[in-house]
């Protein structure tokens, strides 16, 4: 599991895009170079605590005026990156929402074991319990512009800082749940930002059933992220907001992407959450996918067995297919 105790160790990154710097993992100094920079300050973030102890996952804490409090991420880098000197694609992955998530969901996990002696690097930002990956309407505990500091911040700090390919086929987004909505909200929103989009049990379709995934968005968000304020309005909502938001609205968006779903079919019938979300879940995706089908937009789905849960062999298969989509490292 990561640590959180702040350390420091040179992140790389030339003009040329040769870099080095020592990295000390179990086996000793893995590389040594002439040119190196340790990561910075930079577009409106303030590192606060970091660790770069583990020669793949990186930690980070910034301060950010976008956010009350200081969000974490966690970068995963390839096995080779420290002595490869090559340039990599990048996956911004992002986790559900509850008490119990936030950026290390994904390392307790596995993501290294899917992601090893592999040529990409991974990006785990917190998205807040309850933030939708959205900038809200309101809120009642200072800012919670979780949008902002993905897309405005942390990602040009991410190739600023490391060696990615600053473009679209560099770069794809995924999700669980909360997140898996984020990803698809991202994708379509900023249409030249990503070449590949997954959504892991993450739900397609804000309006669907009276706006139940809507409702919700504003209720959790009220009762873990904004002390009563709300995602999108309430008891009226910014129509516009959930309209630009809402995936099976922006279909033309998802054109020339990579896209990639997954469902379950059978949540648990005791456990009242489990069924409610995968159910929403699933009908959402099949709306966004018929939808899909009707405007020629490929796209690669599956509905299996199961709840609301993140399903591993879906995540390396997706994990595969984002590699062979995007720019070769």
């Amino acid at each position: 599991m990561t640590s959180h105790q702040p350390t420091r160790r040179s992140i790389l990154k030339s003009a040329g895009g040769l870099t080095a710097a020592l990295a000390l993992g179990a086996g000793g100094v893995l590389a040594g170079a002439s040119t190196a920079a340790a990561a910075g300050d930079g577009f409106g973030l303030h590192i606060v605590d970091r660790n770069e102890n583990d020669p793949r996952m990186w930690y980070y804490r910034f301060q950010t005026s976008a956010i009350g409090w200081n969000p974490g991420v966690n970068v995963l880098l390839p096995d080779d990156y420290h002595w490869s000197g090559r340039t990599y694609p990048v996956l911004y992955l992002f986790h559900g929402g509850g008490t119990d998530q936030d950026f290390i969901t994904f390392d307790r996990e596995g993501i290294r074991a899917w992601t090893a002696g592999k040529p990409i690097i991974v990006v785990m930002p917190d998205g807040g319990h309850a933030g939708w990956y959205s900038n809200p309407v309101s809120s009642n505990v200072g800012p919670r512009n979780w949008e902002y500091f993905h897309i405005n911040q942390l990602l040009p700090w991410v190739e600023a800082n490391f060696r990615t390919y600053a473009e679209y086929n560099g770069r794809a987004v995924a999700g669980f749940s909360m997140g898996g909505f984020g990803a698809l909200k991202y994708a379509a929103k900023y249409y030249g930002h990503f070449a590949s989009v997954s959504a892991h049990s993450g739900p397609a379709s804000l309006r669907r059933d009276f706006g139940l995934v809507a409702h919700w968005a504003n209720a959790s968000s009220a009762s873990l992220d904004l002390g009563g304020g709300t995602v999108y309005g309430a008891p009226l909502w910014d129509e516009a907001r959930v309209t630009a938001d809402n995936p099976v609205q922006r279909i033309e968006s998802y054109r020339n992407k990579r896209i990639f779903l997954v469902g379950g079919t059978s949540p648990d019938p005791i456990n009242w959450f489990d069924t409610i979300n995968e159910n929403q879940v699933l009908a959402g995706q099949r709306e966004f996918r018929g939808l899909l089908d009707q405007a020629r937009i490929p796209h690669e789905s599956y509905e299996l067995p199961g709840g609301h849960f993140i399903r591993h062999d879906m995540m390396q298969r997706d994990i595969d297919g984002i590699i062979g989509r995007l720019r070769k490292a």
